[in-house]
């Protein structure tokens, strides 16, 4: 009591005081904030909230039936790095690394037609594109500057032996501004065959983008990605939490659209039930396409359809099931039936919307699928239905600011653990494994990027639940968050975090479904692993005593675990 005492009497007389210049009595409010082109809702709704003038909006301007408009992060132009990306044409390898581990996707890569080129504003300066998805285009690597949050990862991961990418004062970069909006008209890549690459991923339009996600966000960067590669016809359930904060929190929303005008359908539960909130939404879905399947199924018997309705139509009931083909199956068939009159057509046109098959995600951090909404979780992964979850693991409960969850290893410090986690880490992967019908991956895209798309396509593809698992390094584990990226490549190379893939569909085939994709782990690095993170470098400063035996403790778990591992591999 003393202490606090006396901290407020040093408070007081170590006041300095700042003489503040008369003529600021007179400065106006400020700069404006930068405008730009966008819609009736964001000008008329969205705006006087971001300027704290919620309150005098009337209760009509709200939606009535609770549904949002998506893609309006990119109207606010928040201006809020001091140095962002310059990007050097001729260091550029275009291997589209430093915009997949973006967590805000404000810098991309842009292929154009020479054609499109010829309205490019001065200064936009391009490349020859490599790749044969791209022949005949230019390439360039375009970044946003009023939506960068200059973590600089994107410099980090750059793999050119000079750099292609330098950090610079924001101010330095105002012609990138209107570059970024002629880029933002170019039309999108739709000639990808292969989309299982880091630098074909890329290609494609990040359906997440400009969210309010820490600098540096370890999470933001696989939602980013899930989006390119499924986003078109993504369904999303989202367990409350980090994830649910910088992806649905009012008034912007940063899922997005295509130039189709398709994106993430998107919903927030409570923390304890998102698992089974996701799968009623399957189950939704499901019976609504075993309805529109049956019509198709009924015109493709019809004795009045056409011997092409017929084909298109039985096309679709092969390949129903398939992402990309049922999307072109559903295409043709919609084609040659939009506008008949008769019921059977009618009823299927009015359910055109479930033609392509939806991909179900059901989005959450460790804390939701370690510990709260574990329950849901298994339940949803025992009933063998085709779901796919993906853990967004820090290792604590991220939004609480740190909080110990079973995901979080022994030693390390959080709330509730202040003096060290005392049980080892929870290896949720391993139980999922046990029913032998769900596939499980643990990725870390710092460390292995193909591996982390690989796994994702593969899990989304597997008709049957898929668990992935990623790592992500957080704030909250006390590091440069700009390094976060070489941080994750530094937790697999010591063994501390493993990559595997488990396809129970190589199982059918009669070949091992578990495959280790990480190396023998570099065990002279772990401890300098552990002991570089503030999580675990404050236990030993604060207990010295125990800190030493839980770091042991530690790293023996990992070892073991990587032993496991390589035990299913052989």
């Amino acid at each position: 009591v003393q202490k606090n005492w006396d901290a407020i009497d040093i408070a007081i007389s170590g006041l300095v005081e700042i003489p503040v210049p008369a003529e600021w009595a007179d400065c106006t409010t400020g700069a404006e904030p930068v405008k730009v082109e966008a819609t009736e809702y964001f000008n008329e709704f969205v705006a006087p909230c971001l300027a704290q003038e919620g309150d005098n909006l009337p209760v009509s301007a709200l939606s009535a039936n609770g549904f949002v408009p998506t893609g309006t992060t990119k109207f606010e132009k928040r201006g809020i790095a001091v140095t962002v990306p310059e990007w050097l044409a001729d260091k550029c390898v275009q291997c589209g690394n430093c915009a997949l581990v973006c967590p805000h996707a404000c810098i991309r890569p842009i292929y154009a037609s020479e054609e499109v080129m010829k309205n490019a504003p001065e200064g936009y300066v391009t490349k020859n594109a490599t790749g044969k998805e791209f022949a005949g285009m230019q390439y360039r690597m375009q970044v946003s500057p009023l939506d960068c949050t200059g973590c600089g990862n994107c410099v980090e991961v750059c793999p050119a032996k000079e750099k292609a990418l330098v950090m610079k004062p924001l101010d330095s970069q105002k012609a990138e501004e209107a570059n970024w909006a002629f880029a933002m008209t170019v039309p999108e890549v739709q000639t990808i065959e292969n989309v299982a690459t880091v630098k074909n991923s890329q290609a494609l339009k990040p359906l997440f983008e400009f969210s309010g996600a820490c600098a540096g966000c370890g999470e933001t960067p696989y939602v980013k990605l899930v989006t390119q590669l499924f986003g078109d016809r993504m369904i999303v359930a989202n367990a409350t939490g980090c994830s649910s904060i910088y992806g649905g929190s009012a008034p912007t929303c940063p899922y997005t659209t295509n130039e189709d005008g398709h994106g993430p359908a998107w919903a927030n539960s409570l923390f304890e039930d998102n698992a089974e909130f996701g799968f009623g939404m399957n189950l939704a879905i499901n019976q609504r396409r075993a309805k529109l399947a049956d019509n198709v199924a009924a015109l493709a018997a019809s004795e009045k359809a056409s011997d092409e309705v017929k084909a298109a139509a039985n096309k679709w009931l092969e390949v129903k099931e398939e992402g990309k083909a049922s999307k072109i199956a559903g295409k043709e068939l919609l084609a040659l039936i939009e506008g008949c009159d008769c019921d059977l057509c009618k009823a299927i046109v009015a359910d055109k919307d479930l033609l392509t098959k939806k991909s179900i995600w059901i989005f959450g951090g460790d804390g939701w699928a370690y510990d709260i909404g574990y329950g849901g979780v298994d339940h949803v992964l025992a009933q063998n239905e085709d779901v796919n979850i993906l853990v967004l693991d820090t290792e604590v409960y991220s939004n609480t600011g740190g909080q110990s969850s079973k995901s979080t290893p022994t030693g390390s410090v959080a709330k509730f653990a202040a003096a060290g986690k005392r049980t080892k880490k929870k290896d949720l992967g391993m139980m999922a494994m046990s029913y032998g019908y769900v596939y499980v991956a643990q990725v870390a895209m710092g460390a292995n990027p193909a591996q982390l798309i690989k796994a994702m396509v593969e899990a989304e593809a597997y008709h049957g639940p898929s668990l992935v698992i990623a790592y992500a390094p957080c704030i909250n584990h006390g590091i440069n968050m700009g390094h976060a990226q070489a941080e994750i490549k530094k937790a697999v190379e010591c063994g501390y975090w493993n990559l595997y893939r488990y396809n129970p569909a190589l199982a059918d085939e009669g070949k091992n479904p578990f495959t280790l994709d990480s190396k023998e782990p570099n065990a002279a690095e772990y401890q300098n692993f552990i002991k570089s993170e503030n999580r675990y470098a404050s236990l030993a400063k604060m207990f010295p005593e125990v800190a030493a035996g839980l770091f042991q403790q530690n790293e023996e778990d990992a070892m073991n675990r990587y032993l496991r591992y390589k035990g299913l591999a052989e």
